[in-house]
């Protein structure tokens, strides 16, 4: 009995664990997503948020900043538009990153922010409608193997079909890391008076509906 609680135990976290993995690009795809871009150039790249965790950025935050300092340095990006608004922490999301990102040695003048998104689906479509309201014409999605292709399909059939796609590659940007100490910014400047977490003003079932992306203000931007 014993030996079939584990078998069966077993057999569903490898299907779980398949189920994931098909969520997120492999590393071989996600190089070669890489290399078709090292032929472009991208008037903007967006960037999802992440909250700050502790006082300070997470491991997810600070691969994302450190993607778009590799994409901008390799000249993959014109420039960033960073997304976020103030969803789990106090403090607006993008604008924790921009300072991350001008610290890191991206230009102050080449870097943008969109601070209405609260799911990921808002982060590519407002960033996506601000880019091409400000002049920007091509524009790729910047982010990590699983949520960059967790995105794409709605990308592909509610925002865009031009959008482009560059998932981290982990390995370049583990020299920066290794490198670089972590920058000091001011996050106050960030900082949101009144504000709630999305857990107190929205109920799950809400919730999923905005990460499904039903939830959109199709007049933002």
């Amino acid at each position: 009995m014993k030996i079939k609680r584990h078998f069966w135990f077993g057999s569903a976290f490898s299907f779980v664990l398949a189920i994931l993995n098909s969520c997120a690009y492999s590393s071989k795809a996600s190089k070669q997503l890489l290399e078709e871009s090292l032929h472009k150039q991208y008037d903007m790249i967006v960037v999802p948020g992440f909250p700050l965790e502790d006082g300070k950025w997470s491991a997810t935050m600070k691969d994302r900043v450190f993607w778009s300092k590799y994409l901008y340095e390799k000249g993959i990006a014109r420039n960033v538009m960073y997304s976020g608004s103030a969803v789990y922490s106090p403090y607006r999301e993008a604008e924790i990153m921009a300072m991350y990102g001008e610290k890191l040695g991206i230009p102050k003048e080449n870097i943008y922010t969109e601070i209405k998104a609260e799911h990921s689906t808002e982060n590519i479509y407002y960033s996506y409608k601000k880019a091409k309201k400000l002049g920007f014409s091509t524009i790729a999605l910047a982010s990590d193997p699983f949520q960059t292709k967790m995105l794409r399909r709605f990308t592909r059939k509610i925002v865009s079909k031009d959008v482009a796609f560059i998932p981290i590659v982990y390995d370049r940007i583990q020299p920066l890391d290794a490198s670089i100490p972590d920058p000091v910014i001011d996050f106050e400047k960030a900082y949101v008076n009144d504000f709630k977490s999305i857990t107190e003003k929205e109920g799950l079932f809400k919730r999923l509906k905005g990460t499904r992306g039903l939830d959109i203000d199709s007049t933002a931007y």
